[in-house]
């Protein structure tokens, strides 16, 4: 490193400390702001998005081939490919299923793929953007997953793949609904955007599904500000998403490189003629959806992170469970059963019979600067966007509706004190206490 670049780097630090030193205030209750979620930034995060700028590294290069290696790693899967985001991840991760290379087990118009009515939209919407039909089930309160039995009774002669969220880093089911898919011989994606680090039978979700998909947008394990990843073992598979995600190219060059396969001008494909450059055939029809090297210069300080930031999710998730157990009138989540959530939220059901309402509440802590959050859409069949959307709807959604109508949550992410977490319990056992 150039003495001149160690010390603007040095100068970044006194920087980073001079603003943490500006804006600790510390913390007054009903001032100051208690997010649902937020990213944790430190001076080694803005030293390497600086150091990234200095080297001008504005694509996708040294940085994000590293970052997708380390994290492959992290999460026992072969390969991973940064993109722009987790809802690109998981346009990504559906769209490598109706690749012709995948013949007889593409998935085409019309075929189904289950999922859930109670979660966030892009999981879904690639289902719809692909030409093919979600199918809806319900799912459990206090865990806000489905089940296995569930999803069994969804799977008719149409059906071709599966694709759930685990709810709020709490894992669904996935040893069971992974089997059911073999058998019935269909693919699954786990969304594990919001449940990196979480476990489910002693192994790590995100690592049972033939591809999963990853968020890193500031509200999740790990950021990178915006981004997303798609994981996969099945290297075939990793391919057609690498392929997909890059225009749809056929070359696996990276930018800036040529002829790594020696062949580039001896390849004859669809009705080209012999010989035309590598480089620019398509075999898919595809997107540019690239993280750029700045991204990743920043995810890659923050994977060095992640364990003290699942600790501490676990650890404001338990405080908050422990501090509101007893309070009537509130459904508390529990983990299901034989899984260690890496927790993104605590999520709160007001009984429907309880003597208030779920805005009075929420309006209550917002009030208070606690900030609140919808479980996502709630029952997404009852969204302008999905209402004469094809779809197929299996068993009753009145967990869906109920969820819709009474349920919210708050944070537990790692910038989180116990002394905003206690705030947060003291806060809503008073409103119960005093509307009950």
């Amino acid at each position: 490193m150039s003495e001149h670049k160690a010390l603007v780097l040095d100068e970044v630090r006194k920087y980073h400390q001079e603003q943490e030193q500006a804006h600790d205030r510390g913390f007054i209750p009903g001032t100051t702001e208690i997010w649902p979620s937020g990213a944790v930034l430190d001076e080694d995060d803005r030293v390497a998005l600086v150091r990234a700028a200095l080297d001008l590294r504005i694509a996708a290069g040294m940085s994000s081939r590293k970052f997708e290696s380390a994290f492959a790693r992290r999460l026992k899967r072969r390969k991973a490919h940064l993109t722009n985001s987790g809802s690109s991840a998981n346009l990504l991760a559906l769209s490598a299923l109706t690749s012709p290379q995948l013949e007889d087990r593409r998935l085409r118009p019309g075929d189904e793929v289950i999922t859930v009515a109670a979660g966030f939209p892009t999981t879904v919407n690639p289902i719809l953007q692909n030409g093919l039909v979600p199918v809806f089930v319900d799912v459990d309160l206090r865990t806000y997953n489905t089940t296995a039995a569930r999803v069994e009774a969804a799977i008719g002669p149409k059906t071709r793949a599966i694709i759930i969220a685990h709810a709020l880093g709490n894992p669904f089911e996935v040893a069971e609904i992974a089997q059911l898919a073999e058998d019935h011989e269909l693919f699954l994606i786990e969304d594990n955007c919001d449940a990196v680090g979480s476990t489910y039978d002693g192994r790590l979700t995100g690592s049972f599904g033939d591809l999963t998909t990853v968020s890193f947008y500031p509200a999740h394990h790990l950021t990178m500000g915006e981004g997303g990843c798609v994981l996969t073992s099945n290297l075939a598979l990793a391919r057609i998403v690498e392929s997909i995600r890059d225009w749809g190219r056929d070359c696996w060059c990276e930018p800036g490189e040529s002829n790594k396969c020696l062949k580039r001008f001896t390849y004859q494909m669809g009705k080209l003629p012999k010989g035309y450059d590598h480089k620019y055939i398509f075999s898919h029809v595809g997107y540019n959806l690239k993280a750029t090297d700045l991204q990743a210069a920043l995810g890659l300080t923050q994977l060095a992170k992640l364990d003290s930031f699942i600790d501490a999710r676990r650890a404001n998730w338990r405080r908050l469970r422990e501090g509101l157990d007893g309070v009537p009138w509130l459904i508390l989540p529990e983990a299901t059963p034989n899984s260690d959530p890496s927790w993104f939220g605590f999520v709160l059901t007001v009984d429907p019979q309880a003597p208030f309402l779920r805005s009075e509440l929420v309006d209550f802590l917002e009030s208070r600067k606690i900030g609140t959050r919808r479980l996502f859409a709630g029952n997404l069949t009852r969204h302008p966007a999905y209402i004469d959307a094809p779809h197929r709807v299996v068993g009753s959604l009145e967990n869906s509706d109920i969820i819709t109508e009474q349920t919210f949550w708050v944070g537990v992410y790692p910038g989180l004190t116990e002394e905003m977490v206690d705030y947060v319990v003291s806060s809503v056992r008073e409103f119960v206490e005093t509307h009950g």
